[in-house]
């Protein structure tokens, strides 16, 4: 019997366990900095006072909105011990997981070199009786695409990839993800779409923590050994950006879970984003030179000639540092009667590619983003992801619209 899986990895001491791919839905996003003064290799937040902001005073001083610590007192949360490992505490009762209920405060430092590297991969796999409920439009099983790595430096031939970290029960975890368009402020774009499992844990969990986005991961292709001991400008040379507000599928939050069908065809998420240290006032979009559109109205499986996935693949026999693609022509993945049928293409990458942006001919006839890795067989030789139409422009169009102008 073969399995299928979600395709990011976690990290737990080196060891992890596999998840799935599913949906989530809207999240409304506090930014808020917490300065750690002491933060080294393998410390998640050690020692320091921190401050906590959502602007920064006059005074060089950060300030908090008394809306916002309002919010955080509601959930239980204390902003020093937040800091001082609080986030660690996964009980259920406590696990924030309704739309409203998301809160990401920046733990400045956390995301270090060390950290990011061993975000690792998860060994816990999942049969596939999850995607039988085939409509009887499911193609062929496509023939495995070698993933090739993508020609350094990564900015000069795909801009907009990076990588999503967040923390989970699991340990330290990685997605892939993709610098997009923002109608709302054009070419001063700060959101970024990636996978509902890289947000959100689905129907038995709530949303992850930590989220941040680094564009350009890695951009000098080194490997995991040429990495130890790398400054944190080479390994995030555009800066880490925190999510500051997250939004998925509400059919994700709902039926997400840990088997990979469940949610798939509504796997799909879009973060805004800030920058951990404030920046020099540029978007992301003008800090990478580059976003992608977003087209909901892709021309049908049978008239695309080419899909390209991009990803940071860290399963065997990749290792989470490099950057890859997947060119192929797109077939047809048929889940459940009642859902949308998903995409698929041949490629050989594995855990970690999760959220990563399929690229293809919009219907402009110009490179457009339409799709996002969502799942793929253990055996690793080809992806799944969702077709993106109403409940996708929806959650696109609602983070749009609720930083417009700012």
């Amino acid at each position: 019997m073969r399995s299928i899986r979600p395709l990011f990895t976690a990290h737990r001491g080196r060891s992890a366990r596999r998840r799935t791919p599913v949906a989530a839905t809207v999240a409304l996003g506090a930014a808020l900095v917490l300065t750690a003064t002491a933060c080294g290799p393998g410390d998640d937040n050690a020692g320091g006072e921190p401050t906590a902001t959502a602007s920064q005073a006059g005074d060089g001083k950060v300030k908090i909105p008394d809306d916002i610590k309002d919010r955080l007192k509601e959930h239980g949360i204390d902003l020093d011990k937040w800091k001082g490992g609080a986030w660690k505490d996964w009980d259920k009762d406590k696990w924030l997981r309704e739309a409203q209920d998301f809160v990401n405060p920046i733990i400045a430092g956390l995301w270090d070199p060390d950290r990011m590297r061993d975000a690792d991969d998860p060994d816990k796999g999942v049969d596939d009786s999850d995607i039988s409920g085939d409509q009887g439009v499911t193609d062929p099983t496509p023939e495995p695409v070698d993933a090739k790595p993508v020609g350094t430096p990564y900015h000069s031939n795909a801009a907009e990839a990076g990588k999503v970290f967040f923390d989970g029960p699991e340990g330290s975890m990685v997605c892939s993800a993709t610098v997009v368009k923002d109608p709302a402020n054009p070419g001063k774009s700060n959101m970024v779409w990636t996978a509902g499992h890289c947000v959100h844990a689905g129907k038995s969990g709530g949303w992850y923590r930590n989220i941040a986005f680094v564009p350009s991961y890695n951009d000098a292709g080194k490997s995991a050994a040429q990495l130890q001991g790398a400054p944190r400008e080479e390994v995030a040379p555009y800066g880490v950006w925190w999510s500051n507000w997250a939004q998925t599928s509400e059919q994700w939050i709902e039926q997400g879970g840990p088997t990979g069908g469940q949610g798939a065809p509504y796997d799909f998420a879009v973060l805004h984003v800030t920058p951990e240290k404030g920046g020099d006032g540029k978007s992301l979009e003008e800090t990478v030179g580059s976003a992608l559109p977003v087209d909901f109205e892709a021309p049908a499986v049978s008239k695309i000639a080419t899909m390209t996935a991009t990803g940071y693949p860290a399963a065997s026999p990749f290792d989470g540092q490099k950057l890859y693609q997947c060119p192929d022509k797109p077939g047809r993945l048929s889940l459940t009667e009642s859902d949308p049928t998903m995409y698929r293409i041949g490629c050989t990458m594995t855990g970690g590619s999760s959220g990563g942006g399929w690229v293809a001919q919009g219907s402009d006839g110009k490179p457009a983003l339409v799709s996002n890795t969502s799942i793929g067989p253990v055996t690793a030789g080809w992806l799944a992801g969702p077709h993106l139409g109403k409940e996708a422009k929806g959650v696109y169009d609602a983070v749009s619209d609720k930083f417009a102008g700012q």
